[in-house]
């Protein structure tokens, strides 16, 4: 009960910090350093566990964060289907670069963002012990680096601060200086592990996407790259690796699996889901991962909804196992169906084995083709699929499934490595690419260019909510592609929601806005 409690304490204080509502409120739900305090470390714990659950609906929403850095890219579309997913355009204008300031999930995105942040910052003026208050920092660092990159603008109190003022903003390289000096603060004050922690490893590729990012958080429109930034990212690859703990996985899909927590070698970091209420499991939103691309006949059902591009899908080899697989994950699949990656031509029931139709009693044939909105009689199959989390049947109907979500894998490590490498004028990094390319069932390339190691990155980590993020930094975020035009520049940043800018004066419009 005591959880519950806090719980909802941080949840009204960030209701608070981020309301459109008057400032000069009297807020009566403030938990107090005595009352917190009274718990000891017990307490503590409990608000970290709070800071870490508000994770969730930041990073696996179909919406939020992955809206925003999957949606805007060639990755991911969500096509109107006839009466189906229209919602006044959201979606839509989100991958044609069309959005404004009223937009509900750059709205929604921007506040929850922050009210992590809050969180985090708020627990540190309850004492926690050296390792409480590293993992509470590095779950803001986190946070606020997804901010940066997005909006360009961070908003950040200091522990204890009033809510009643409004929050103070840092914007650009300042704030990516601030993230960085607090992750090199706590790094080593953070455990060894486990992945699904906030660790010392993690802390580590932060550092790396920090560094590599900084000349495209400077300038977003012409990123340029200091060789000290880059040697910067090889060393703390280096650091990674020497390690020792990390591998490539033979197979890919067992880093998304149900059972990932225990079978991955490549993942550093992620939020542990516990599947199955006779389990204690909790409420997560993994399982929208299948469920929002996956047809309604489909076992599990879904919602018809997120396809990725044929030029997207085009960038895979045949033999590229990344590209879909037969995955072992416990159902029957007697006719070993491609059950996960890229979902594409007559789909099959993967208990019985018998072919699908649609619900106008046509076959159930995903087709390449996919439009902004779709009309006529091919509503229910037009787009592939994506599965990249192999389905947890066992637990799927309860919504507590067993996979936990992916922040962070090796294999992303040795590819920032490699362009590192590359953007210092050496191409020696190939090795480790084709160290990838090997276990993913295809030939080695022969070069490494930008072009072909931005394309190596899109197939390794398609929707883990790293496309936008490359597409800028490699200069290509503008370019047109599958239902998206030569675009306004000023879409390499997110607009700053209007409600947002109603209660903080400290917040500016992004230009062009």
């Amino acid at each position: 009960m005591r959880y519950i409690k806090i719980f909802i304490l941080i949840l009204a204080s960030s209701l608070l910090l981020f309301s459109c509502t008057k400032l000069d409120e009297t807020f009566q739900g403030d938990a107090t350093e005595a009352q917190v305090g009274s718990g000891g470390t017990s307490s503590v714990d409990a608000l970290l566990k709070a800071t870490y659950a508000s994770m969730q609906f930041n990073y696996q929403d179909q919406g939020n964060v992955f809206a925003m850095t999957e949606m805007t890219t060639d990755e991911l579309i969500a096509p109107t289907r006839g009466p189906d997913w229209d919602d006044n355009g959201v979606w839509r204008v989100l991958h044609a670069h069309k959005w404004d300031a009223d937009n509900v999930h750059i709205r929604d995105c921007f506040t929850g963002l922050l009210g992590t942040t809050f969180s985090a910052t708020d627990l540190l003026r309850f004492n926690p012990t050296t390792q409480q208050a590293a993992e509470a920092r590095f779950l803001r660092a986190f946070c606020m680096f997804t901010v940066l990159d997005c909006w360009d603008q961070v908003p950040y109190r200091d522990p204890g601060e009033s809510t009643l003022n409004p929050s103070r903003v840092r914007k650009g390289t300042e704030a990516l200086d601030y993230i960085i000096t607090e992750v090199e603060a706590i790094k080593n004050d953070l455990p060894d592990g486990p992945a699904s922690k906030a660790n010392k490893w993690a802390a580590r590729v932060l550092l790396m996407k920090c560094y590599l990012n900084k000349g495209a958080i400077a300038n977003r429109a012409a990123p340029t790259f200091d060789n000290a930034d880059m040697q910067k990212v090889i060393d703390l690859a280096n650091e990674i690796a020497g390690a020792g703990k990390f591998s490539i996985a033979t197979n890919y899909f067992d880093n998304f699996a149900p059972a990932n927590g225990s079978i991955s070698t490549e993942n550093i970091y992620t939020e542990e889901m516990v599947g199955g209420q006779s389990k204690g499991g909790t409420g997560n939103n993994v399982r929208s991962r299948w469920h929002l691309t996956m047809h309604y006949n489909q076992n599990p059902s879904g919602w018809n909804g997120f396809t990725t591009l044929s030029d997207f899908y085009g960038k895979f080899d045949a033999t590229d196992q990344r590209r879909g697989i037969a995955y072992n994950d416990g159902s029957v699949n007697p006719g070993k169906r491609v059950n996960v990656g890229f979902l594409v031509g007559q789909q099959y029931n993967l208990t019985t084995d018998a072919p699908l139709n649609d619900q106008t009693g046509q076959p159930l044939a995903f087709t390449p083709q996919v439009q902004s909105v779709e009309t006529g009689t091919n509503l229910e199959v037009t787009g592939i699929r994506v599965n990249k989390y192999p389905i947890d049947y066992a637990n799927d109907n309860s919504g507590n499934v067993d996979n936990d979500y992916v922040y962070y894998r090796y294999s992303d490590v040795l590819l920032m490595k490699a362009e590192a490498m590359l953007r210092m004028g050496d191409a020696s990094g190939v090795t480790l690419v084709n160290q990838i390319r090997a276990a993913r069932g295809v030939a080695p390339l022969g070069t490494l260019t930008l072009d072909n190691l931005l394309d190596e990155r899109g197939r390794e980590l398609y929707w883990e909510e790293y496309r936008r993020n490359d597409l800028i930094r490699f200069g290509k975020f503008l370019t047109p592609w599958q239902e998206k035009p030569d675009d306004d520049p000023k879409y390499l940043l997110l607009a700053i929601p209007n409600q947002q800018l109603a209660v903080n004066p400290n917040l500016k419009q992004n230009p062009g806005y």
